[in-house]
């Protein structure tokens, strides 16, 4: 039975990276991508809502970032099935010590890790490998009304992309960069 090996902090409160080691024998390997138990200790008001599935055509294409306004915030679980990517959360919580920061892991099907995001971060990734894919659980059903995002490009976030970028959607591309009176979302 597949089972969590570590559990690591990230310097974003709540933002968490879980790495799982699956069973192996002759026939192949087991890998529990969703244990509620384990769920519960992290995000303890967690509900799937929602699980998406991406795929991304083009290495160096970006996604992101995006987010919901309250009161439709969401808490996220992205795991990587195909591919590489590196995944990245901003913290856009009112009040955050950790304001603006963003932090990046590298996901991997191969390194069995998720990364579980908190309501009131950002979300965005940029494919390392053409065709990767990552599921998303949501713990919120999308809204339309509600979607909002940051420019991947932002210099007040400062994101360090590994690669150029190379591709990304005209919605992306024009979200309003933040202002110095940016204060973020609130609940």
């Amino acid at each position: 039975m597949a089972r969590v090996v570590r559990i690591l902090t990230t310097p974003i409160d709540g933002l968490t990276v879980v790495e799982r080691r699956p069973h192996e024998d002759e026939r192949g390997t087991l890998d529990r991508l969703f244990d509620s138990d384990l769920i519960d200790r992290l995000l303890p008001d967690f509900r799937v809502k929602q699980v998406n599935h991406t795929m991304t055509r083009w290495r160096g294409t970006v996604r992101g970032m995006h987010y919901q306004l309250p009161p439709y915030s969401d808490e996220k679980i992205v795991t990587c099935l195909r591919g590489r990517v590196f995944d990245v959360a901003v913290d856009v919580r009112r009040g955050s010590p950790t304001f603006l920061r963003w932090h990046g892991e590298v996901l991997q099907p191969g390194e069995r890790r998720s990364l579980l995001l908190p309501a009131g971060l950002a979300h965005g990734f940029q494919a390392l490998a053409d065709n990767s894919e990552l599921i998303y659980v949501h713990g919120a059903g999308y809204r339309p009304g509600a979607e909002a995002g940051l420019r991947p490009d932002d210099p007040a976030v400062g994101i360090d992309w590994p690669e150029p970028l190379r591709l990304m959607s005209e919605r992306d591309a024009t979200h309003p960069p933040v202002a110095d009176c940016w204060e973020g979302v609130g609940e």
